[in-house]
């Protein structure tokens, strides 16, 4: 049988980057680093310095931001639910399968991706373990990504992850996918979602060079890149009509660069876009008993 497969299938260099940046932080393992994403990062290294200098932050700086508070709120879900179940979607070349199943071995935790890069994602997880699961396959606009739910066992609460994926969909499509989640996942006793998204950088100076960055990412990945939101209300709204009852913008300090996830707080007013260049969003929804 034909797997049923959409046309937004292209988003594949991005994790190679992503991949190699993550390593060269010290946050990943060199199995997870590709030369590819050795070459993008050695070509963007000029472009990247200059955006640190002048806008404040980049895109690496933005990666190792998002990842540590995607990390810092799915350590305090796993410590209120121990028998919390993981589903990263879009994994890519992601370290956090391997770094919490060492901190955690007893949670379950699978990951999902496009079939090229679930087979180059499970070749490197196992490398590290032999056991390791295979990645999951699966469009996650088909059918096939609600099949995915019923691996899971409903009488536990699920997290699903996405890191650097939601921007890449224009609001028609972030819709459906968010409604396929609060769909599928009606019936666990609490479902979770953890994302990164990139605002309107309504508050940088040069957001006219951010939006003509985010035109060029748009080609180049063949997607519909684009900032949605410019402020929390509006990420709120969207997702509460998708049918997720608590929504929670998370803006780290954009002045800290601390190391530690310290810094990981509610802006002083959470209804206001604090200036940083990615935000953090957990939403849920909790079984009515």
């Amino acid at each position: 049988m034909t797997q049923d497969l959409s046309q937004h299938r292209h988003i594949s260099f991005t994790a190679h980057y992503t991949g190699y940046i993550w390593y060269s932080m010290g946050i990943s393992h060199p199995v997870f680093a590709t030369s590819k994403g050795k070459f993008l990062a050695k070509v963007l290294h000029p472009l990247e310095s200059w955006a640190e200098k002048h806008v404040g932050g980049s895109m690496r700086t933005t990666l190792k931001q998002r990842h540590s508070i995607i990390d810092d709120q799915l350590t305090q879900l796993i410590q209120q639910h121990p028998d919390l179940q993981i589903l990263e979607i879009a994994c890519g070349l992601s370290p956090r399968s391997w770094n919490f199943r060492q901190k955690f071995p007893q949670i379950t935790y699978r990951e999902l991706d496009l079939p090229d890069m679930a087979k180059i994602k499970t070749q490197a997880l196992q490398k590290l373990d032999s056991e390791a699961p295979e990645v999951l396959t699966a469009d996650i606009f088909t059918h096939d990504f609600e099949k995915i739910f019923h691996t899971f066992d409903s009488k536990r609460p699920l997290v699903i992850i996405s890191e650097g994926l939601i921007n890449y969909f224009d609001k028609t499509l972030l819709n459906k996918l968010l409604q396929g989640m609060t769909e599928y996942g009606q019936d666990f006793t609490e479902l979770h979602y953890l994302t990164d998204i990139y605002p309107e950088p309504v508050k940088n100076k040069l957001a006219n060079f951010i939006w003509s960055s985010s035109k060029l990412l748009k080609v180049m990945s063949r997607s519909s890149f684009t900032f949605h939101f410019i402020n929390p209300q509006q990420v709120q709204s969207f997702f509460s009509h998708a049918g997720f009852n608590t929504v929670d913008v998370i803006q780290p300090l954009s002045f800290s660069h601390k190391e530690d996830t310290s810094n990981v707080i509610h802006f002083q007013n959470p209804e206001e876009h604090g200036g940083d260049l990615v935000w953090v969003i957990h939403a849920r929804i909790k079984k009515q008993r």
